[in-house]
């Protein structure tokens, strides 16, 4: 089946590789052990292209040519219970590796971990679709379908393409095109890439390093790291967890945490927002902006400038102090409240804390 075509046309696909593959699966379901079917490959073809595969690693690198190349690397003592479908669904050219149990156990999740997707009928799920379709739960042990599959997926350069994972780690790299990576939970890091990029993990740490283009990151619990972003909108909203960003060039950056510790370094940007319901807040700016605001409910902030900044700048705190160490023409001070200008004042800057320090330095 290697190399079979996969366009509009539906494929059900199981790997029941003969009597020596059904023997070896029985033994290692006696014994508790994994199984490693036989690799399968799979190319699809257009505008639109799409996987969808509940539990597994999956690591995304360039391709050529025209189609998206799917390695299936079906895994666990079920591995041949694994079926792979393929067609246009709203729209879009998709492969979907289908599980035929409500309980799916991945031993290689690791620890004591669970989780849980709502799945449509056709096999696809994620889009917001958190109360459409029948749960799946799965978890790293116990009873259930001991089945997974590892993907290696080509993306050839210019393509729209989106992943939807239910639980697994994944690793991109070098790859040029329109992505979206949508995950509910493991980690994801991303390398190298160009073109628009956009990742939504519901738990699990997510690392960007060398983009080119406008990068969206979306995490309900997990660290968020991003180094030498260049891009028009760079966006990061984590529910729970740290956000360390630096070397980020963009026309607008927006941080936002519900709780965790923020740190930007490095940063060139014209519009800036940072906005934590706790958590301290570094950021280093590395030109000068039309307009910054930080917000955070609880937690000190720290603010390095570029000599040449010149913007209107107001600080509020509700328990702290505040200490502007560069030249500031003040027209209020007291102890937890500054108003004044630096430098020209054409830019706008506002900083404002429910308990805890402001400190602005020169850089």
């Amino acid at each position: 089946m290697t190399g079979t075509a996969m366009h509009a046309r539906k494929t059900s696909l199981m790997w029941a590789g003969g009597a020596v593959l059904a023997a070896v699966i029985a033994l290692s379901a006696m014994e508790g052990t994994a199984v490693q079917a036989t690799p399968e490959e799979y190319r699809i073809a257009g505008d639109r292209v799409a996987v969808y595969n509940l539990a597994g690693a999956v690591n995304v690198v360039p391709g050529t040519g025209s189609e998206v190349v799917v390695t299936v690397e079906p895994r666990g003592a079920d591995a041949q219970s694994l079926t792979v479908e393929s067609g246009r669904i709203r729209g879009t050219q998709t492969l979907r590796v289908r599980y035929p149990s409500d309980r799916i156990v991945y031993g290689d999740m690791g620890g004591n971990s669970r989780t849980g997707v709502r799945v449509r009928d056709d096999g696809t799920f994620g889009h917001g679709s958190f109360l459409r379709g029948d749960r799946v739960d799965i978890r790293s042990s116990g009873r259930g379908l001991d089945a997974w599959a590892d993907l290696t997926i080509a993306v050839p350069p210019g393509q729209r393409f989106s992943l939807y994972l239910g639980a697994g780690a994944t690793e991109v790299r070098d790859v040029e095109g329109d992505l979206v990576l949508d995950t509910q939970s493991g980690s994801i890091e991303s390398t190298g890439t160009s073109g628009p990029l956009s990742i939504d993990t519901g738990s699990g740490s997510v690392r960007v390093a060398g983009a080119t283009g406008d990068l969206e990151v979306d995490t309900g619990s997990g660290a968020v790291t991003v180094e030498g972003v260049t891009g028009e909108h760079v966006l990061v909203d984590t529910g729970s967890g740290s956000v360390d960003a630096s070397a980020i060039r963009s026309e607008s950056v927006e941080v936002d945490t519900g709780s965790g510790r923020i740190t930007l370094l490095a940063v060139e940007a014209a519009d800036i927002m940072v906005d934590t319901g706790s958590g301290r807040v570094e950021l280093d700016l590395a030109a000068d902006v039309d307009r910054l605001e930080v917000d955070t409910g609880s937690g000190g902030v720290t603010l390095r400038v570029p000599g040449d900044l010149g913007a209107r700048f107001e600080a509020d705190t509700g328990s702290g102090t505040i200490d502007v160490e560069v030249p500031i023409d003040e027209s209020t001070r007291r102890r937890s409240y500054v108003r004044g200008t630096i430098g020209d004042g054409r830019g706008s800057i506002l900083v404002d804390t429910g308990s805890g320090s402001i400190r602005v330095l020169g850089r």
